[in-house]
C-alpha cells in the first residue's frame, strides 16, 4: 500500500510487507518471471530483472527461489505465463487508486479487483481515469538519525535525486526512474541503510484525510489489494496524519 507523501503510510506499508513475507515472495517471483521473459535472464543486461531480483533479496527471498523464477521466465523451466494489467479507480472520499497486477487470467482478476473496489466504498474507473494524477518515480526512504539531513541531501542530489523531503527522522528521496539504480548504489556505497527502495507512482497532489472512519475504510481497501495474489502494488494519493494512522493500524 502506498499513500504519499506521508511517512505514516510508508511505515504502515513496511509493516504489512514484514507480516506477509511469504506472499511477498510469491509476488516478487512473478515480477522476476515477467522481467526474465521480456528481457532475458542476465540481470546485468536486464534492468527490470536486476530490480526484481534486488527486491527479492531485500525481502530475504531464498536464492534458489529467485533462480527458479528466472528460469521459468526464460523458458528453461516450465511455468505459468503472466501479463501486466493496470486498474484505475477511486476509493472513499474520492482518493485516486492505481492497482498494478500480474495475472494469468484477466477474466478472473478484473472482476475480483472491481469487487474489492465496490466492497470498500470505491469504484473501478476506466483506463486512464486516474493515471494522469501520478508520476512514476524512484522512491527511497532513509532514517536520518545516523547520517543527518544535510549530508544525506548532498549525497542524494549528487547521485541524481530530484527532491528530498524530510518529516521527523525520515527523509523521502525521489528521482527519475532512469536514475534509480545510480541513487540506490550511492546509498549503498555510503553505508546508508534504506527503509524502502522502489520504483513507485507518486501523486502530483494528495487528498488530506482527517476523519478516522474514512481513513479506516481507505486502509481496508488498500489492505484488500495487498492481500490479492495478482496485485503487485497499489498506489493512492491519500495523506493520513500520524495521529489518525496510529489509531487504525
Amino acid at each position: 500500500m502506498s499513500g504519499h507523501s506521508h511517512w505514516a503510510g510508508i511505515k504502515y506499508k513496511k509493516a504489512v510487507i514484514d507480516a506477509k513475507r511469504g506472499k511477498v515472495w510469491s509476488k516478487v517471483a512473478r515480477m522476476i518471471i515477467v522481467a526474465a521473459k521480456n528481457g532475458g535472464g542476465d540481470p546485468s543486461a536486464n534492468l527490470a530483472l536486476r530490480y526484481a531480483i534486488d527486491k527479492g533479496k531485500a525481502a530475504n527471498m531464498p536464492k534458489d527461489t529467485i533462480e527458479k523464477a528466472v528460469k521459468k521466465g526464460t523458458g528453461d523451466l516450465e511455468g505459468v505465463s503472466f501479463e501486466e494489467v493496470l486498474y484505475e479507480g477511486y476509493g472513499p472520499s474520492g482518493v485516486a487508486v492505481m492497482v498494478s497486477a500480474l495475472t494469468d487470467n484477466r477474466n478472473r482478476t478484473g472482476p475480483e479487483i472491481k469487487k474489492i473496489f465496490e466492497k470498500h466504498g470505491g469504484t473501478l474507473g476506466a483506463r486512464g481515469s486516474v493515471n494522469r494524477l501520478f508520476n512514476q518515480k524512484g522512491l527511497i526512504t532513509v532514517n536520518i538519525e545516523k547520517i543527518g539531513e544535510d549530508k544525506l541531501m548532498e549525497i542524494a542530489l549528487n547521485a541524481g535525486a530530484e527532491d528530498v523531503k524530510t518529516e521527523g527522522n525520515i527523509s523521502e528521496i525521489t528521482c527519475a526512474p532512469s536514475e534509480f539504480e545510480t541513487l540506490k548504489k550511492a546509498m549503498l556505497d555510503n553505508g546508508i541503510a534504506t527503509e524502502i527502495a522502489e520504483i513507485s507512482m507518486i501523486p502530483l497532489t494528495t487528498v488530506q484525510i482527517t476523519d478516522q472512519h474514512t481513513a479506516g475504510r481507505i486502509v481496508s481497501l488498500m489492505d484488500a489489494f495487498d492481500d490479492h495474489d495478482d496485485v503487485q502494488n497499489a498506489y493512492s494519493n491519500f495523506d493520513i496524519p500520524d495521529e489518525i494512522m496510529s489509531k487504525i493500524s
